[in-house]
């Protein structure tokens, strides 16, 4: 029987948090495939389509390591793959991968989830779910040492994405939102959004993952490069959507691949660049297009850790599906 630690309170609330923070842009993001919300919003950042927003297998699954968490204090693989199969099979329409779909009905037939693991993904998924899903584990483990957070972030990744680009995918996304966490009182700084691309690095493992994160780290900060990417001489303040995302994504992704090296170093970038404001974050996000909501997800777990959940625009809250935990 696990121990729980003395904060876990404290802890499970900042899990909390960073569960909102990435359901309400995974949600907002499902809704720019199903309705005009993509055009919408290009046109008024403001404007959004009607609630309720249904949430995907993006929330689903952070739902399954938050339950974990809450239940264990950390991350026991065993219970956590039982979790990730259980709300898979109470709604297997939340969006799942054909990949998914497969593994997580054998788990949930009684298959042990390495062989599973292995069987449906030789060599482990390098999909951008081990990413997606994290957040509330950066929340939970956000006040504990970096080199704690990126085990963590290995062992819920390890469940269903065992490839290195998976596991270099969740310890970034994980190793971010702690680092947003800790940083959020200083969250507007130019020098605290340059941080967080050094602490990433620092625990990131070599890996195409990291490659993209360097690159990012690169151009989005060095005011010396070419004007088209010179993003942070713009005054975001005042003129936060009038930026074109296209070269960006085309040096660092935007998730069509659906791969943790097409997807993760984008959302790091957009959430370094917009760690003091939630809204901007999740809308520059929206039009980078590619995979909206699982992005969205990503952005939004780790800016809400620096913005808090006041931070969250309350109606997005409101509109989003309601969590049963």
């Amino acid at each position: 029987m696990n121990t729980l630690p003395n904060d876990h309170a404290a802890r499970t609330a900042r899990a909390a948090l960073a569960l909102d923070g990435l359901s309400v842009g995974d949600a907002l993001g499902e809704t720019c495939f199903r309705t005009h919300n993509w055009e919408a919003i290009q046109e008024d950042p403001h404007a959004t389509t009607r609630g309720p927003w249904p949430f995907t297998d993006d929330t689903a699954m952070a739902l399954g390591i938050y339950e974990t968490l809450a239940e264990c204090g950390g991350i026991d693989q065993d219970r956590l793959a039982l979790r990730f199969a259980a709300r898979y099979t109470a709604q297997p329409w939340r969006g799942y991968g054909a990949g998914a779909h497969r593994l997580l009905e054998q788990i949930g037939s009684g298959t042990d989830w390495r062989y599973a693991a292995e069987r449906v993904f030789p060599g482990g998924s390098y999909g951008n779910g081990s990413a997606m899903r994290v957040a509330p584990l950066a929340g939970y483990f956000a006040e504990s040492d970096y080199a704690e957070v990126a085990h963590q972030a290995r062992l819920s990744a390890g469940v269903t994405h065992a490839h290195p680009e998976g596991l270099a995918g969740a310890v970034a996304t994980a190793v971010a939102g702690a680092y947003a966490w800790k940083n959020r009182d200083a969250r507007g700084d130019t020098a605290t959004k340059r941080g967080l691309f050094d602490a990433v690095l620092a625990h990131t493992p070599p890996s195409d993952v990291r490659r993209g994160i360097e690159r990012a780290a690169t151009f989005s900060f060095d005011l010396s490069a070419e004007p088209h990417v010179r993003l942070l001489d713009y005054n975001f303040a005042t003129r936060p959507f009038d930026v074109s995302i296209e070269p960006v994504v085309r040096l660092l992704g935007n998730g069509s691949r659906i791969s943790c090296q097409d997807t993760v170093p984008f959302c790091l970038w957009v959430a370094a660049l917009h760690l003091d404001d939630y809204r901007t974050a999740i809308v520059q996000t929206i039009r980078a297009a590619g995979d909206i909501d699982t992005n969205c997800a990503i952005v939004g777990g780790i800016v809400a850790l620096a913005t808090g959940r006041a931070g969250i625009p309350a109606d997005w809250l409101t509109d989003r599906e309601e969590l049963v935990v």
